[in-house]
């Protein structure tokens, strides 16, 4: 029977792997004739029916925290939203294609992984598939035009993808002060400037916002929390540099500068400025004139006839949802940074290096996502709800007893010297960094 529960367990966590492979790797935009079959699909499927089967057979222990269940009235909400939608056939295909696949991920995350190898390696594939696709665009870019991503999905649009750097940023930040090796740290560290400058080469506002909450509540946890003296200094010095290449880049204070003062010459706004904000006003007037339901799922486009989405993702949920959805949203999120303040609250944090870079790591990227969604309409895209269940596992890991946690059997060796390294530690003053 404990066989068939590993079996189970490793077949869905592998699943899982590949989905999260094929979803930022995207290796079909890059071998001929792979996109032909729905592997993302097929191993997302295959993730799926192991859970439920574990689920069924009570082989799966792992309770739905509240984030979770939230999620699922969520989407519960939006398929009622249905029958009243402006069209009910693109609110329909919102709903079962597109969020369906959130709450799935969400769901299969928060389940499937058990300890923190596999929470790792997770996290490991979606940080170094954003930063190697990241500089693999940097090094085609032209130069001379708006820097977009190489591949198709979440690194074709340039504003998605300066902010899923500006999220993942912190999470190779933190592999970058983990890993040992010169050479691990010296390919981590050309990700870190890459993508920096790759934020500033796609022109977005709203990444280079995202951006730079994203590294300066890094510089708070990292350098001035964690006392890393030396990368205060470093950011100093970074941060000259940065503001040289963008002043240096063509247009792009110009650019920056529109945000105050709207559409001005040698900005490339082209009037989006402005359209955006005639969007968020007819996105907040639909909020109230449907208050319960909003125009659908998906719907503001075709509502308003602009056939263009609001670029805010609280404001489009509200005006395609209704309140109730936004309320729910806004709750999941503010579950996701409780979770964080809880794992810094657990014995295994004050004891782990690790768990405090990863948790420093979850706050940076939650504060960029929060302020990115602000200018990006992301509620129907895979990467949030991917970070929001990262921060239920860390914090139902990190709450575990350390066998647990770290996938050991109950008295082995390896149990016993945890048990004792975290009494030791216990003795020990606490350090800043574990405030």
């Amino acid at each position: 029977m404990e066989n068939r529960k590993t079996n189970s367990g490793r077949l869905a966590y592998g699943a899982l792997l590949i989905f999260s492979v094929l979803y930022y790797a995207r290796p079909e935009d890059i071998i001929p004739g792979l996109h032909f079959i729905p592997w993302s699909k097929i191993s997302g499927g295959i993730a799926l029916l192991a859970v439920i089967a574990g689920l069924a057979g009570n082989k799966i222990k792992t309770k739905f925290p509240l984030e979770l269940k939230l999620l699922l009235v969520l989407f519960a909400h939006l398929v009622i939203t249905i029958p009243f939608a402006f069209w009910r056939g693109g609110a329909f295909a919102t709903v079962f294609e597109k969020f369906s696949k959130e709450v799935i991920v969400a769901l299969l995350v928060t389940l499937i992984v058990q300890n923190f190898d596999e929470l790792r390696k997770l996290i490991l594939v979606q940080a170094s598939a954003v930063a190697v696709m990241t500089i693999v665009s940097v090094i085609i870019h032209p130069g001379n035009v708006r820097l977009e991503g190489v591949l198709g999905g979440i690194f074709g649009n340039p504003n998605d993808l300066a902010i899923n750097i500006a999220i993942n940023w912190p999470l190779c930040l933190t592999f970058f002060f983990f890993t040992r090796g010169v050479g691990k740290k010296l390919f981590w560290l050309v990700c870190l400037l890459g993508m920096l400058y790759a934020v500033v080469a796609t022109y977005s506002r709203s990444g280079l916002m995202a951006m730079i909450v994203s590294v300066l509540v890094c510089l708070w946890e990292f350098g001035i929390r964690g006392k890393r003296f030396a990368m205060i200094m470093m950011a100093g010095v970074i941060g000259i540099v940065g503001i040289g290449v963008a002043i240096s880049t063509p247009n792009y204070v110009t650019r920056v500068e529109s945000l105050f003062r709207g559409n001005i010459e040698g900005s490339g706004d082209k009037g989006s400025l402005e359209a955006r904000r005639e969007l968020l006003k007819e996105s907040i007037r639909l909020s109230f004139q449907h208050p319960l339901f909003g125009v659908g799922p998906g719907n503001f486009p075709a509502a308003t006839e602009s056939w263009r989405v609001t670029h805010n993702t609280y404001t489009e949920l509200s005006a395609e949802g209704g309140f109730p959805a936004l309320i729910l949203f806004v709750v999941i999120l503010g579950l996701a940074f409780r979770n964080v303040r809880r794992v810094r609250k657990t014995d295994q944090y004050r004891r782990s290096r690790e768990i405090q870079l990863f948790t420093s790591a979850m706050w940076a990227g939650l504060a960029a996502y929060v302020v990115g969604a602000a200018f990006a309409s992301t509620e129907y895209q895979l990467f949030p709800y991917f970070m929001v269940a990262y921060t239920s596992v860390l914090y139902r890991l990190a709450s575990q007893p350390i066998q647990e946690a770290e996938g050991l059997p109950r008295g082995s060796q390896g149990d016993q010297t945890g048990r004792r390294e975290l009494r030791d530690e216990a003795r020990k003053p606490e350090f800043a960094w574990n405030r």
